[in-house]
């Protein structure tokens, strides 16, 4: 049993769109569909936002650095985003873009994501570790493409905001923000508290189980993802099953390297908080039995999780990183 265990197995299931992200209306760049199949038209529109002024252009920009990879000017109304940017069917490797509206010189509202459809990767685990099976040729089906979205989890402590890393973990990602627009982390314990490890390194705080017993999920199973995003103070990710994919609803926000570097390659890292440190380090101080139950009464709770707009792409705050006074784990 692996030290995130939701205690028993449940079949996996091929995520369906219920909640199509890209239709919200506040966005100054909206996809018409969610799903874009290859080599057809990408359908959007666009909006110049109010007491903007200057020339609209869209950008391609690359993931965490936010370089422009493609420019290309705009008006007002519907626009297909393949024709505009024709690499996007063109280019031989396939790769996480963001389309950002730039009004003059300044980049306005969200982005929307474009994310590759292709074959996911198949986990397998050998002697306790995860390797990933060979698979030289992967089948692209288009983009999904929706607006950026970043999530905000309301606990009994306090808030704390998280940035998404789909360019890490597309698949896991779109399934929290789905899970979360569709009101699933409402009223949840957080059932699981591990302020340190036996060696003294800060572990992990753990919720997404609505029995709060450890065992619940959404009613399906998402596969494992081969995310490259290290397990670091605030870092958000995957609570799972020993099998790989056995991924659903639970999550544990990291509390240090030291402690969970070892996760690393083996759980999919999916997001970053960038606020929210006085909130973590509340809960991470909260009373708990041998197991990391909370013992206080009340017990820790997520009171809910909601959506909102991301900023311009690439003006986010940084993630947070662990508090100073925090920085040495406890004598061994």
């Amino acid at each position: 049993m692996t030290p995130f265990n939701r205690r028993r197995t449940i079949s996996a299931l091929t995520l369906t769109a219920l909640c199509a992200f890209a239709g919200l209306a506040h966005a100054q760049l909206k996809p018409d569909h969610l799903y874009n199949g290859v080599d057809r038209p990408i359908p959007m529109s666009v909006t110049r936002p109010a007491g903007k002024e200057g020339e609209l252009s869209i950008q391609l920009l690359e993931p965490v650095s936010a370089n422009v990879v493609k420019t290309a000017p705009v008006k007002e109304g519907p626009i297909n985003l393949a024709s505009l940017f024709p690499t996007l069917w063109e280019d031989a490797t396939k790769r996480l873009l963001y389309a950002q509206l730039v009004v003059g010189e300044q980049r306005v509202g969200p982005a929307v994501v474009l994310q590759p459809m292709e074959d996911p990767r198949e986990a397998v685990v050998r002697e306790n570790r995860v390797e990933w099976k060979p698979q030289p040729m992967r089948t692209f089906t288009g983009y999904r493409t929706y607006v950026d979205k970043m999530v905000v989890v309301e606990t009994t402590a306090g808030d704390i905001q998280f940035v998404m890393r789909p360019d890490e973990a597309p698949n896991t990602a779109y399934n929290f923000l789905h899970l979360v627009e569709g009101g699933f982390y409402t009223d949840i314990l957080i059932h699981r508290i591990v302020p340190r490890r036996p060696d003294g390194a800060p572990f992990v705080i753990q919720f997404g189980d609505p029995t709060g017993t450890g065992a619940g999920s959404p009613g399906y199973s998402i596969d494992l993802e081969r995310s490259r995003l290290p397990h670091t103070y605030g870092v958000l990710s995957m609570a799972r099953e020993s099998a790989p994919d056995t991924n659903g609803s639970q999550v544990f926000i990291c509390l240090s390297r030291e402690g969970t570097q070892m996760l690393d390659g083996s759980y999919c890292s999916f997001a970053q908080a960038i606020s929210g440190v006085e909130t973590i380090t509340a809960l991470a101080a909260t009373s708990v039995d041998g197991e990391g139950r909370p013992t206080t009464d009340p017990p820790p709770k997520v009171k809910n999780a909601r959506l909102i707009d991301a900023l311009p792409y690439g003006t986010a705050p940084k993630p947070v990183t662990r508090p100073a006074t925090a920085a040495e784990p406890a004598a061994r």
